[in-house]
């Protein structure tokens, strides 16, 4: 913990969610510095206030822990609301919190299955991000031997996210459809919503940088099949908000609360793709609260009580692009969607005729029909019935 103004991030270059947050410390131009795990403080202070073995965790100056990175992002908008990250327009911000939901809980499998599916022949760099996290010191051995007893965990998660061989093929379709729709989009503007980063952009930095954009397989990938979303992901962890390459681009939002047009295949394929993962997590959890009833507020949102980053009420099964999708549900990821989803349902007058218009035209109308039986929120760093 600092004793000044300044944040500390513990993280990890390689890190899924710290990808997410470091960006938006960084466009936010809040002070900050970065630990890894393998701090002696990590395991005397961090780990006996979350109980959980995690990260990205924020440490406030005041010695605040924060462990969800939506949790993070709300604290320091409330410290620091300059520079804007978050449309105040109604429909640009529904857009904004839907495609950071979608790229924070959405993006899992892809984000996963390039790692892991690919191993072998990313091992030696993997072997080193996962090093450089855990063990301090010189040794490589050292590193490498520490690295594969984690991995070898994280490895073992593909199937509960429904990544099989049966699924792989329909896995990357996906993704490769929407790296074009991206590649696309970002030729035209520096960001999701134009010429500003918002909250869409750091939830979409949370697969697409550490594990899309660094892993070599998956890198290789993006840099040939889309370099400006390769580009936008380096875009993201600078500094400034304009840049050169869009030197007519004004550093705002649309004007008139307006989407860009290439923005919309993009949402087409979130509400196509994790469209269908919501329905059937949506099925699972009411249905749980359905055979408890009576059941306490802060009760954890778990099948087996443990406490867990991302929980699970049993698996799902469901179609998607043509194969029998099979996986663990995601309590979690449904938490990310109804906030977003609850500040749309608030949208009155023009702004809910126009949002329910771009609904039609991307194919979002039955997804946003999901309502929870009853809300979750997150307390004692775990995800609970509210």
């Amino acid at each position: 913990m600092t004793s000044n103004s300044t944040y500390v991030l513990w993280g990890s270059p390689h890190s899924y969610y710290t990808g997410k947050i470091r960006s938006y410390l960084i466009k936010k131009g809040v002070r900050y510095q970065e630990d890894l795990p393998f701090h002696p403080q990590f395991r005397t202070r961090i780990l006996p206030a979350v109980r959980l073995f995690v990260v990205p965790i924020l440490e406030t100056p005041d010695g605040r822990i924060l462990q969800d990175t939506t949790d993070m992002i709300e604290h320091v908008e409330a410290q620091f609301p300059e520079p804007i990250v978050i449309p105040a327009s109604p429909v640009q911000k529904a857009v904004a919190w839907l495609l950071g939901a979608f790229g924070s809980e959405g993006l899992l499998a892809p984000g996963m299955h390039y790692r892991w599916s690919y191993r072998a022949e990313q091992e030696d760099f993997l072997c080193a991000e996962f090093g450089r996290t855990l063990q301090g010191g010189p040794s490589r051995e050292a590193r490498f031997a520490t690295a594969r007893q984690t991995m070898q965990y994280f490895n073992d998660f593909l199937p509960a996210l429904g990544v099989t061989a049966h699924t792989i093929p329909a896995v990357e379709a996906a993704y490769c459809e929407l790296l074009d729709a991206l590649d696309d989009h970002f030729l035209r503007y520096p960001y999701l919503l134009g010429g500003r980063p918002s909250i869409a952009d750091f939830g979409l930095m949370a697969p697409l940088f550490a594990h899309l954009a660094r892993d070599p397989v998956p890198s290789t990938l993006m840099k040939n099949r889309a370099p400006n979303v390769y580009r936008w992901t380096e875009r993201m962890n600078l500094a400034r908000i304009g840049d050169g390459e869009f030197p007519d681009c004004p550093e705002t939002y649309p004007p008139g609360d307006e989407i860009p047009v290439t923005l919309e295949p993009v949402l087409r394929l979130a509400f196509q793709d994790w469209g269908a993962q919501l329905l059937a997590d949506a099925a699972a959890y009411n249905a749980w609260i359905a055979s408890n009833p009576g059941m306490p507020a802060g009760t954890m949102v778990s099948a087996t009580g443990d406490r867990k980053v991302h929980p699970t009420l049993g698996p799902v099964e469901y179609q998607w692009r043509g194969c029998l999708m099979g996986r663990a549900s995601a309590p979690h990821g449904l938490w990310h969607f109804d906030k977003a989803a609850a500040f749309a349902r608030t949208l009155t007058g023009e702004a809910r005729v126009r949002f329910e218009t771009l609904l039609r035209r991307t194919g979002g109308e039955l997804v946003m029909g999901i309502r929870l039986a009853r809300p979750m929120t997150r307390t004692d760093y775990v995800l609970v019935v509210a």
